[in-house]
């Protein structure tokens, strides 16, 4: 599986077989677990990994950079006012030219198209760290944890209650891939592309995943994953206010946890903005996996750069 996966990039879940997905899983889990016994793999000793960003992360520019490291190898971070890509630099001419340099190139962009020209030209694998469409490295940390607290995907709904964002079509995209039911709980106007959900619902008839969009909060009733996210994603200041009184009633409090199922977790894929899409009582309460989460993206990137790298 390992060398079927070694040099390709990595833009969105769909671009892997479920198989492959579960392998990189596997992985996820050995590591953490070698690492939690003082174990670190050297296999990237003499390796560099670009971390090209467009927009700023804690998670992201962190767990990339400590993973390569972990790995043997080196992370060095491009910022914004450094590269400019798709504004100082044409995204081709970054790619031609960090592949020279490289052996793989981790973007964190606005637009899509951005990560998908960078891996049309590049020579090395391109990870997706964040686009507008899509997150697909958040999602597979999701993977991870919902897996570690549940055992399995089948059988169990996870219920997404905010945009419908990146983070969603991610998550439509892996649970399907999976054999996760996912819904996604929006206010009417914010639903995910129609596209997405259509890919997600062809992607699910093999898995047997239920794939759905509401705006019934009561979609959440017997959920045995709750998911919470921020209402305006960056870039989207200009809209915030508005969003704010659409999304009156969408927070996840514990009266909303308390309709879901008694088993069931809570995820948020951070930062969290405190008193609106969550409150801080269930981030920290005991049904909530977050931190464990957030966590988790180190293990799935490092199973990501052990990969294909």
């Amino acid at each position: 599986m390992a060398r079927e996966l070694r040099g390709r990039s990595f833009l969105t879940l769909a671009d892997f077989a479920a198989e492959e997905i579960t392998a990189l899983l596997d992985l996820a889990d050995e590591l953490k677990r070698e690492r939690a016994a003082g174990k670190l793999r050297d296999t990237h000793a003499g390796k560099t990994l670009a971390l090209l960003f467009q927009k700023p992360s804690l998670r992201t520019r962190a767990s990339f950079d400590v993973a390569m490291h972990e790995l043997g190898g080196h992370a060095f971070y491009l910022g914004p006012e450094e590269v400019g890509v798709g504004k100082r630099e044409a995204p081709r001419d970054v790619a031609t030219v960090l592949s020279r340099y490289v052996h793989g190139i981790m973007a964190r962009v606005f637009g899509h198209e951005i990560v998908e020209e960078l891996a049309e030209y590049a020579d090395c694998p391109v990870i997706n760290g964040l686009s507008d469409l899509y997150h697909p490295c958040q999602v597979l940390a999701d993977l991870q944890t919902i897996r570690e607290r549940l055992g399995k995907f089948e059988g169990f709904t996870l219920v997404y209650v905010s945009d419908g964002n990146n983070v969603a079509n991610s998550l439509l995209v892996g649970g399907a891939l999976v054999g996760l039911n996912v819904t996604i709980l929006t206010p009417a106007g914010y639903e995910p592309p129609a596209e997405v959900v259509a890919q997600a619902q062809g992607l699910a008839a093999a898995s047997g995943a239920a794939i759905a969009t509401t705006n019934d909060l009561s979609a959440v009733n017997g959920a045995d994953v709750l998911y919470a996210d921020v209402w305006a994603s960056m870039g989207q200041e200009a809209v915030a206010t508005e969003k704010k009184k659409a999304f009156e009633g969408y927070t996840i409090n514990e009266e909303l946890m308390a309709a879901a199922a008694p088993h069931a977790i809570l995820l948020h894929c951070l930062p969290a903005h405190h008193g609106e899409e969550i409150t801080e009582e269930v981030a920290r309460g005991p049904q909530s996996a977050i931190w464990d989460e957030a966590e988790n993206r180190l293990h799935a990137q490092k199973a990501l750069l052990a990969t294909l790298l």
